[in-house]
């Protein structure tokens, strides 16, 4: 009743959320805070997601219905998918004849409140699949998602978009000189790849590549991981999950550039063939590599990954995602990730895309003539790990990942560090995929996309798009 509704908003005292349950439980309600600083998203996406998880009834069939402003409904939706992973080995799980079902509903408050429309729904579909996909891979423990299994994910995807992926592998990755991934990978049972699913779209006017670190395991080789610093490192793959659920989700939505998702695939295994400390390995840069410290190995796969991304598909932008540093979550927390680039507009436009989708970012010191002296080597051209661990190592280890490109090279180069965001708690986040949806939104025919996005000319008239698209079409 009218009543009981009233009496219940009136009990809610959210300091940052409150909820209140209603009919004995069969519902709740729950409010978010009613402000947020400057650095969180005025959806409260973290707070949605928590508040689902701890506030929905049990059931089969439920139903949660979201009061938001438009602007606020891409985040919102992906905080949402994030509250459902997919993944589970419980044996309940699988002795259960019913499907549990959770309809979303959005009710629009504010300015533009009119109904929502099919195509917008289409769009939140395909993020929250890309979201659900990324967090499943992420859950997968590696005695099932191997470098093979993560190859057939990324085929399975390839399939459903009508793209066939281009994959080096193992003895090949030598031969043609990539020795950062092979590297890493070559101790294992699984051999290490290089995976890329590539959309070409005609009319496209420039080229972006999305660079993802793919370690399906890291026991941190022969430097290894302590007994309680190893468990939790199957998430070490989050970066290449969330370029495969984002890639899905972007090209489905309808990509207007040439979009190429580079996949660098390894299991940093112990074992006779491993990488010691002291091994100096040529990179696919050409540049050689004293090893150190076998623990710092998704910077030599992701250095890889944007030579190849630079030399091989003349990548205009090449973004990299990974969950690289234990110090990322010391810099910027476990909400943020941490964002270093060499170019000032696109780390502004990765904090508002942050703030638009979500999933948040914060930026790192972009230094290279002080910091890069970190990895001086007296027999190579660099070493992989910091001299000293209390100079910004998050920025020195994405600076180690920039030299392999060059930092003279007139591109612009994003580095996104998602160690501690990856997951919360015991499970994954999904994170990166609303993010580089929301970024490259501009790029992008969904309206939704466009909306969200921080780049492009999301105000422009029709003419002045015309006028954009006839001429070199840009995201800055």
């Amino acid at each position: 009743s009218p009543q009981i509704w009233q009496s219940a908003l009136s009990t809610l005292n959210p300091n940052p959320t409150d909820s209140c349950p209603l009919y004995l439980n069969y519902a709740t309600v729950a409010a978010l805070p009613s402000r947020v600083s400057r650095h969180n998203s005025p959806s409260a996406a973290q707070f949605i997601t928590r508040l689902v998880r701890n506030c929905l009834p049990g059931g089969v069939n439920r139903c949660i219905v979201m009061v938001c402003e438009r602007s606020e409904v891409f985040a919102s939706a992906c905080a949402l998918a994030r509250a459902f992973p997919l993944f589970t080995h419980r044996s309940s799980a699988s002795r259960r004849t019913e499907k549990k079902t959770v309809t979303v509903e959005f009710f629009l408050v504010g300015q533009n409140n009119g109904p929502i429309e099919v195509a917008t729904l289409k769009c939140l579909a395909s993020a929250t699949e890309g979201v659900r996909l990324a967090a499943r891979i992420v859950d997968t423990p590696c005695n099932e998602m191997n470098t093979d299994n993560f190859l057939e994910e990324i085929k399975k995807v390839g399939k459903d978009l009508g793209i066939t992926p281009t994959i080096i592998r193992d003895e090949e990755l030598k031969e043609r000189g990539f020795g950062g991934i092979y590297g890493v990978g070559k101790a294992a049972l699984h051999p290490p790849a290089l995976a890329v699913l590539s959309h070409t779209p005609d009319g496209a006017t420039q080229t972006i590549a999305w660079v993802g670190k793919g370690i399906v395991y890291d026991t941190g080789g022969l430097s290894i991981k302590g007994k309680t610093t190893m468990p939790g490192m199957k998430r070490d793959c989050g970066g290449a999950a969330a370029i495969l659920g984002a890639f899905k989700a972007t090209v489905k939505q309808g990509f207007k550039d040439n979009l190429h998702a580079v996949f660098c695939l390894a299991e940093n295994a112990v074992g006779p063939r491993a990488t010691r400390p002291d091994d100096i390995h040529v990179l696919y840069s050409g540049k050689t590599v004293e090893i150190n410290n076998t623990d710092a190995e998704g910077r030599l796969i992701l250095a890889d990954g944007v030579a190849y991304a630079c030399k091989d598909l003349g990548a205009d932008i090449i973004l990299d995602m990974a969950t690289l540093t234990g110090a990322q979550g010391v810099a910027t927390g476990k909400y943020h990730a941490a964002v270093l680039t060499n170019n000032e507009e696109w780390e502004k436009a990765c904090v508002k895309a942050g703030r638009n989708c979500g999933d948040l970012v914060h930026p790192l010191v972009y230094c290279p003539e002080l910091h890069f002296s970190e990895f001086t080597s007296a027999v190579a051209d660099m070493k992989n790990s910091v001299a000293d661990r209390d100079n910004t190592p998050s920025s020195c280890a994405g600076l180690f990942i920039a030299s392999h490109i060059g930092f003279d090279w007139p591109g612009v180069w994003v580095h996104i560090d998602i160690a501690a965001p990856v997951h919360a708690g015991e499970r994954a986040t999904g994170y990166g995929v609303a993010l580089l949806l929301s970024l490259f939104g501009g790029a992008s025919e969904d309206p939704l996309l466009n909306m969200v996005s921080p780049l492009g000319c999301n105000g422009d008239s029709p003419t002045e798009d015309m006028e954009r698209d006839s001429k070199r079409r840009r995201l800055v």
